[in-house]
């Protein structure tokens, strides 16, 4: 059996390689896959719009200057058209020399005021072009320093209804958006992703090299959210065989292909179809015990669980008796529900899952109280 095994994985592992590996690409080449976030206030082309504004204010500023001291050039009757294209042709520096300064007074304002903003008009033109012209090198840059600090990062692969609320309670938990990687197919919800701040890779979670772009082999956590029971599976796979240190959370369907991602190397699994029909039940019910259920499940309102680790002056405590409401006790990668005897005292190294308020810190105990 583990014979047949290995050979229906390296089977699977053949169908799923792709035809070109992407990541042994150079990264220009990734401009279409991977999709930093930006500020958008900074796009080049809102940079060419101000810039072009400035230019042009510039050019009113002169010929505006010039217009005064109309009697300082080699025209009698120096009109308003021909000042604006005296300015025009001079901060270009195109320089006909049909219109020239004759007198000191001109030649001294052209020396102080027009040749600086002559400097500034051509610095706001080359930098503009040059803004745009460089937007893909920059981007490039950007991608090949952003896959080189790339490590202990949280992997979201599939952005639907589950991943976006994943990342949501990622967030609501103070997971910095710039640690956080998207994969999806979508390119709609690959934008949204953007507009969150996250990073976003197009392409397909079963692909192993879709998963090394995002810096699955140095993830600290991996969020499985397909669409399908079948995908996550493969996708597990996936992901253990490259980051066997991960820690993979997935979500499947149908409770009966749960033992099928464990199998394949998921840490910890949600089934969302049966929690969602419990729910359904509850709310027939106890309406009342649904909307707590959600306040909890919501990070950022509200009540939410947390963890935390035991305080010095709790060690030898009952959980029970602690001004935290503690659900439960970790200990040793082991969850022991606060009603069992293992976890009737509290040891140095536990953590406790415990309710807090969003608008509240944990309630300090002192150490005279919990005697």
């Amino acid at each position: 059996m583990p014979r047949q095994h290995k050979r229906a994985k390296r089977r699977l592992r053949e169908r799923l390689k792709p035809g070109v590996e992407l990541s042994n690409q150079p990264d220009f080449l990734l401009l279409d896959v991977i999709h930093l976030p930006r500020d958008f206030r900074a796009s080049p082309w809102k940079l060419l719009a101000q810039r072009l504004m400035w230019a042009a204010g510039l050019l009113v500023f002169v010929t505006i200057l010039v217009y005064v001291d109309q009697g300082g050039y080699n025209v009698e009757h120096l009109s308003l058209l021909d000042a604006a294209y005296y300015s025009g042709v001079t901060l270009t520096t195109v320089g006909y020399g049909d219109i020239v300064p004759v007198t000191e007074e001109a030649r001294l304002v052209n020396l102080i005021f027009i040749t600086p903003t002559r400097l500034v008009f051509l610095a706001l033109l080359v930098g503009a072009t040059l803004s745009v012209l460089t937007d893909r090198t920059r981007r490039t840059y950007q991608i090949q320093k952003w896959r080189k600090q790339l490590h202990n990062h949280t992997v979201v692969v599939g952005y639907g209804t589950k991943g976006a609320g994943a990342v949501a309670a990622l967030l609501a938990d103070d997971v910095p958006a710039n640690q956080i990687v998207v994969i999806d197919t979508n390119r709609q919800a690959l934008a949204n992703a953007e507009h969150k701040g996250l990073v976003s890779i197009y392409g397909s979670g079963t692909k192993t090299d879709v998963l090394k772009i995002a810096g699955v082999p140095h993830a600290k956590s991996v969020v499985v959210t397909p669409s399908t029971d079948d995908t996550a599976v493969l996708v597990t796979l996936s992901v253990r065989e490259l980051a066997p240190r991960a820690n993979i959370v997935a979500s499947v369907r149908e409770s009966e292909n749960r033992h099928l991602l464990q199998q394949s190397g998921a840490n910890s699994v949600v089934t969302s179809a049966e929690t969602a029909g419990r729910m359904l039940g509850l709310a027939t019910v106890t309406p009342t015990v649904v909307e707590m259920m959600e306040d909890l499940l919501s990070p950022d309102a509200g009540f939410s669980v947390a963890e935390r680790p035991v305080r010095e002056f709790e060690v030898g405590s009952n959980p029970r008796h602690l001004a935290d409401i503690v659900l439960a006790v970790l200990r040793d990668d082991e969850v022991h529900r606060v009603d069992t005897a293992n976890a009737s005292s509290l040891k140095p190294g536990d953590r406790l899952l415990y309710i807090k308020h969003d608008q509240e810190k944990p309630a300090e105990v002192s150490g005279d109280e919990d005697k």
